[in-house]
């Protein structure tokens, strides 16, 4: 099973989203063809009301641990409640472009 697959599993199990998009990002980064490395997650779920960013944060990083501390590299979380979702016109924001590069490249 692909880790994305892995990833939506877990996030609609734990927290039962209205809207949840799980964003493979790898191929925007100095990374083999076909890495699943680099993700995005945009989260809508009343579950959040009651938390700030940073708890809602903690929470899927929580649920993604065993992910985080294996192959996913970097995980970009954009956590809503159905209100802040509305609100937002359903946007998504943009991810900055990769800063990293290969060790080749900064020679």
């Amino acid at each position: 099973m692909s880790i994305a697959r892995i990833i939506e599993g877990k996030v609609r199990q734990a927290f039962a989203p209205s809207h949840l998009a799980v964003i493979n990002e790898s191929h925007r980064h100095n990374v083999p063809p076909g890495s699943e490395t680099h993700f995005k997650l945009v989260i809508v779920a009343q579950g959040f009301a009651a938390q700030s960013r940073v708890q809602r944060h903690q929470a899927v990083n929580r649920v993604l641990a065993e992910e985080l501390r294996g192959g996913v590299h970097a995980l970009s979380l954009q956590t809503m409640t159905p209100q802040e979702w509305t609100a937002s016109r359903g946007s998504v924001l943009a991810s900055p472009e990769c800063r990293g590069g290969s060790k080749a490249a900064r020679r």
